[in-house]
């Protein structure tokens, strides 16, 4: 019998929740699970490691999840009060999200990021260059208030350890023992389809190219094992090369009402680990027993 899955109190575009099966199942077993793009925590809510690394470059994002971990039952109660009739208004929907830009305090900014990302257009986290939340309202009728989610959210997150780093930075903090799950911002199917304001920077092919690097050169020079998303492309097959592939296949939607939606391919890439052998240390002298 299949357990029960968990699903993420945020909603986030690209949430990995239909797929944590097929994810689970190239995961292998480890010490810890690295996840360097952490975005709304599918993955790290549906495995059973020991330890988490859970990282991501939205400050807002990382933000939120430490204050849940830390202090769960201040957070829930007071974004509760957030999630009413009142606060269901275009109106007020631009006015908090003035204060969401505005404010220093992050405690009220963590509770603002959840009400927003409830209450926007689809729970899209989009920045403008300046690093401002413009994400239009979302008209819903009545905004669920994820109260159970945030509290298995909570519950698990005492295993984990949260960053806000460049991915580059978050692969150094890898050891022999752990994997590594990531599930970056995707390569686009096409060039009107990118994507790349989710934390105010872009995430261009120099990036895809740099983060195929790096899970190369974790599996085989460091024999720590990595697990790749991304759209099954050309580009993405090329940057992999070398990788064991699975391909899957979603629906998404592809058009800003959401109205159309198709399958569209996606890839698992994983990249084994390697025997590492360690090196004899340098001037490292023998010992010789003298025949008696």
């Amino acid at each position: 019998m299949m357990q029960k899955k968990n699903r993420a109190f945020l909603k986030w575009a690209g949430g990995k929740y239909s797929l944590v099966e097929h994810i689970q199942a190239r995961l292998p077993q480890a010490n810890k699970l690295i996840e360097p793009f952490v975005g709304a925590g599918s993955v790290f809510l549906n495995t059973q490691y020991k330890r988490y690394l859970l990282n991501d470059i939205n400050p807002d994002l990382i933000n939120l999840y430490n204050f849940l971990k830390v202090q769960p039952d201040a957070i829930i109660h007071d974004a509760r009060s957030f999630f009413n009739g009142e606060r269901n208004d275009e109106k007020m929907y631009y006015a908090l999200r003035e204060e969401f830009n505005a404010t220093e305090d992050e405690y009220y900014r963590a509770i603002l990021f959840l009400y927003l990302n409830r209450h926007g257009y689809n729970g899209l986290c989009r920045y403008s260059l300046a690093g401002r939340f413009n994400v239009p309202f979302g008209r819903y009728k009545k905004p669920y208030f994820p109260e159970h989610e945030m509290f298995v959210f909570a519950e698990k997150a005492q295993k984990a350890t949260f960053t806000c780093l460049p991915f580059e930075k978050v692969f150094t903090r890898a050891r022999r023992g752990n994997v590594i799950y990531c599930d970056p911002p995707y390569a686009p199917i096409s060039k009107t389809a990118a994507f790349t304001s989710y934390a105010a920077r872009s995430f261009g092919q120099d990036a895809q190219e740099k983060l195929a690097e790096l899970a190369m050169r974790s599996a085989k020079k460091r024999g720590i094992p990595v697990l790749v998303s991304n759209h099954d492309l050309p580009l993405t097959r090329s940057l992999y090369k070398g990788a064991d592939f699975s391909m899957l296949s979603v629906k998404r939607s592809i058009s800003q009402n959401g109205a159309t939606r198709k399958p569209v391919d996606e890839i698992l890439a994983y990249f084994p680990p390697s025997a590492v052998v360690k090196k004899p240390k340098r001037n490292q002298r023998k010992t010789i027993v003298a025949k008696k």
